[in-house]
Formats: C-alpha cells, sequence, structure tokens
C-alpha cells in the first residue's frame, strides 16, 4: 500500500527478506494498515551448493523433515529431482503459519504438515514440540532444514528421544546491500521515528538494522512490534522506546499497531 504524503497514520516497516515481502505487503493492505518494504535479510545459497539435493536423497527414508521457515521451504524445493512426489510417511514440521502454507503450496500433502496450533501463545519449537514428542523416535532420522546457523533446541529434544538428527543449511542469511530507495526510507525512519513502527520477526535483523544505520542511530524514540519474546528483547537491547509482542499473522499485527 503506497503512504499518502502528510498522512498522520503510522507507517509499517515490513523487514523480512524481499522474496516474502510482496505477499505481507497484500495482506497488510487487507487489513488497511500502510506498509513500506525494509528489508533486513538478504538470503543466498547455501554453504554447500548440493545441500538441498542430499536432502532430497535423505527424504524418503526420513521421518520428519522440519523447515525453519518459508526461505527453507523455497531453498529445498527448487532442488525437487524431476517427477520426485513428497514421501507418504514423512512429516513436515515448521512452526509457522507462513511455512505451512508454502509447505501446502509446494505439494506436501496437508494431512503430512505438524505445526503448533492456530491459538498456541507462539509458534516457536517448544509449541511444536508437543505434537512430536509422543511420537517414537528411537533410531528414526530426522531432518531440519535451515540456514547458517540459528537454534539447536528442537534438534536436541529428538536426539534425545534417540532420533538420527541431521541439520542441513540449504540457504544462508547475510546483512542486506539496501537499493537507493531503501536507504531513502531508512533514513527517513531514523529522522522520523515517531511516523514508522518496525516490524522485527528476527533477531538477526535487528543487529543487520544496527549494522546498516551506524553507530551514530538513536532508537530512543523508535517504535516496534515483535512476534517474539526473544525478538523483543533484542529491540529493546538495541533501544527501542516502545516495544509490544504480536503473533506473526496480519491480524494480531495490525491491532498492536494500532495499539501504539
Amino acid at each position: 500500500m503506497a503512504v499518502q504524503p502528510g498522512s498522520s497514520e503510522r507507517t509499517l516497516l515490513l523487514t523480512r527478506p524481499r522474496a516474502q515481502a510482496e505477499d505481507w505487503v497484500a495482506r497488510m493492505a487487507a487489513q488497511g494498515v500502510p506498509t513500506a518494504v525494509l528489508p533486513l535479510i538478504a538470503i543466498q545459497p547455501g554453504m554447500a551448493p548440493d545441500a538441498a539435493a542430499l536432502a532430497w536423497r535423505e527424504l524418503p527414508r526420513a521421518a520428519l523433515a522440519m523447515f525453519v521457515s518459508p526461505n527453507a521451504v523455497a531453498a529445498f524445493f527448487a532442488a525437487q529431482p524431476a517427477g520426485m512426489a513428497w514421501p507418504g510417511a514423512t512429516l513436515a514440521a515448521t512452526v509457522g503459519p507462513g511455512s505451512a502454507l508454502a509447505l501446502r503450496a509446494a505439494g506436501v500433502p496437508a494431512e503430512l504438515i505438524v505445526q503448533p496450533p492456530a491459538d498456541a501463545a507462539s509458534f516457536d519449537s517448544e509449541h511444536l514440540w508437543p505434537l512430536l514428542a509422543g511420537r517414537d523416535w528411537a533410531g528414526r532420522l530426522a531432518l531440519i532444514l535451515r540456514g547458517d546457523g540459528g537454534r539447536d533446541w528442537l534438534a536436541e529434544r529428538l536426539q534425545e528421544r534417540g532420533a538420527q538428527v541431521r541439520q542441513i543449511s540449504v540457504y544462508r542469511r547475510a546483512c542486506p546491500q539496501l537499493d537507493p530507495a531503501e536507504r531513502g526510507l531508512l533514513d527517513a525512519a531514523l529522522a522520523a521515528p515517531e511516523r514508522m513502527v518496525w516490524l522485527f520477526s528476527s533477531s538477526e535483523a535487528i543487529g543487520h538494522l544496527q549494522q546498516l544505520a551506524g553507530p551514530g542511530a538513536v532508537w530512543s524514540r523508535s517504535l516496534a512490534i515483535a512476534t517474539h519474546e526473544r525478538i523483543a528483547e533484542r529491540a529493546k537491547a538495541l533501544g527501542c522506546g516502545h516495544v509490544v509482542l504480536a503473533r506473526p499473522e496480519p491480524g494480531a499485527i495490525a491491532a498492536a499497531l494500532r495499539s501504539l
């Protein structure tokens, strides 16, 4: 949605990777929320060029494939061998509704997708695990498709139950190179922070923002919505003056924005 000059309504700054921006702009526009895109994470190919292809070779004997994000889904299915469908005995797990939607769009049967319930307090590994904990994992192969690095909490729980866990980095996250329009938007957000609200769905993105803004940036008047407590704590550590939590859903984010 375009923001009209002189509008007194605050603009929501979408900081997700560029590949996810268009969908979020449309979803927030449906909520009547003025938005602007300032991607704070760049998605690059994984360290090992054939990592996703390796995961596909392992998939038929895996009991579980866990996708940490829509980026993991996109990178994995970009390497899908011709004529190979999703195995009928392999669960596809994820923590967020966006990743689950991407899995369905990629052809994974809905009955094989495991995700936290829609009313979960948070969309994270801790709320996914109760849906997996009751299964027999002894000797079973579990693939975790991820970026470079990240949390190991779910992998540790599976290993405690005897699973053979293989974590495969199918993409890398990096600090983006902003184009002139994006740099101008960042400068505007720093100059008039009361007119913008940052939407943070990644702690790493906040670190990139700090790097892009430079050491002289002042954050005390900045407003932010965070989609997880860990992300909120990172935003507070940056110095954001007001941070609120919201589930990563358009309606919840719109309500949080208006509460500010």
